[in-house]
């Protein structure tokens, strides 16, 4: 059944309202019918099932006929800040994230990040970065749209940790700390910030300065994984931590 998220003011009681591109997507691709069935969200916890009532040409009203539809949300709140990576990888973690279930995304620059972001470029890739995580959380049943946050500096990201119960940089050398023991010791409800380098990875310095603002250097493995493959193994683990 197809998932549409709304704003919270467009989900009444009794009724929904959905406005926007979601219009033409139910017209024009899943070409629905007035009696047919979806799932509307409005991204704070309230997901329904209802039935399509009218079509109008700027809006679809649906009458609810069930409320409170099962949790698909993983037990702690995963933020994953991710070194601004080269070309469209930052996409492909954004959609995959989101279906593992991260709770919201960042990128952010540092000494070996290659790519530079004028402020019209980060408008653009924000909007379109935010469109991808809507999409993706509706294919994988979320009830909550991941929010993606501004491209952030190595210093902005350093500040952050304080707003989180744990804070982990991923970082290749280390070979004592692992991720699975942070875990271990995670509390259902918890707060949780994963930083993973770009394609460079992280230098000395850096990771120094992330362990003196509060950071847990850990590692992922054996393995030296892609920039754009570590967070979706971190939000792996986390899913086979509390969910199996």
């Amino acid at each position: 059944m197809q998932r549409y998220f709304v704003e919270p003011m467009h989900m009444r009681e009794q009724e929904v309202t959905i406005t926007g591109d979601d219009v033409n997507h139910i017209v024009r691709v899943m070409r629905s019918r007035i009696g047919d069935e979806v799932i509307c969200c409005n991204g704070q916890g309230r997901d329904v099932r209802g039935t399509i009532e009218a079509i109008e040409p700027d809006a679809v009203h649906i009458r609810i006929l069930e409320e409170g539809l099962k949790n698909r949300e993983l037990p702690v709140q995963v933020t994953i800040a991710q070194g601004l990576p080269k070309g469209d990888k930052m996409e492909w973690v954004i959609q995959k994230g989101t279906e593992l279930g991260a709770f919201s995304f960042c990128a952010f620059t540092s000494s070996r990040t290659v790519v530079k972001l004028d402020t019209k470029k980060e408008a653009k890739r924000l909007e379109r970065w935010q469109k991808i995580a809507k999409e993706a959380a509706e294919q994988s049943h979320r009830s909550v749209v991941p929010h993606i946050g501004n491209v952030q500096s190595w210093r902005e990201l350093l500040a952050s940790a304080s707003g989180f119960h744990y804070a982990v940089l991923a970082y290749e050398k280390e070979e004592s700390a692992t991720f699975g023991r942070v875990l271990a010791d995670m509390p259902p409800g918890s707060k949780l910030l994963v930083v993973i380098g770009p394609e460079g990875g992280f230098d000395e310095k850096e990771v120094a300065e992330a362990e003196a603002a509060g950071f847990a250097a850990v590692s992922l493995g054996k393995r030296i994984l892609r920039a754009e493959t570590a967070p979706l193994y971190a939000l792996s683990c986390v899913s086979y931590r509390f969910e199996q």
